[in-house]
């Protein structure tokens, strides 16, 4: 499965220690990141992220492309809802678009883990159906 991996600044530490966690399932799947958070989940877990540009800088808009292409099939974007970044309003379309192309989509740590258990246990084989 293709997974997309994006957080907000104050976020960042989190997503790595949920790919700490999760790496033994992680590992098995082909990850997509923005560009900060790919290299940092990079060091500290050694899986390969094929990272895209940083998110103000295009990286989210390139997974937007992916998730309208039908080429992700779990999305993972921990974001601070208490401290709205002054790019997401300009620059947010992943969330909508998850919703729009039917993008299992975790924006917390506990989604997050349900998410990755449940992809584990076989519970998003469905998403093979769309490609």
């Amino acid at each position: 499965m293709n997974i997309g991996l994006i957080a907000d600044d104050t976020r960042k530490v989190l997503m790595q220690n949920l790919c700490i966690a999760y790496k033994g399932i992680l590992c098995k799947h082909d990850l997509y990141s923005t560009g900060v958070t790919g290299r940092m989940i990079e060091e500290a877990t050694n899986l390969h992220i094929h990272k895209f540009l940083s998110g103000t800088l295009g990286g989210e808009q390139q997974l937007a492309m992916m998730i309208e292409q039908n080429q992700l099939d779990m999305m993972i974007f921990l974001r601070d809802s208490g401290q709205a970044m002054n790019y997401e309003v300009k620059f947010n379309n992943v969330i909508p678009l998850c919703d729009q192309y039917s993008i299992p989509l975790a924006t917390n740590m506990a989604t997050a883990e349900m998410l990755l258990k449940g992809m584990n246990n076989g519970d998003l084989e469905w998403r093979s159906l769309y490609r």
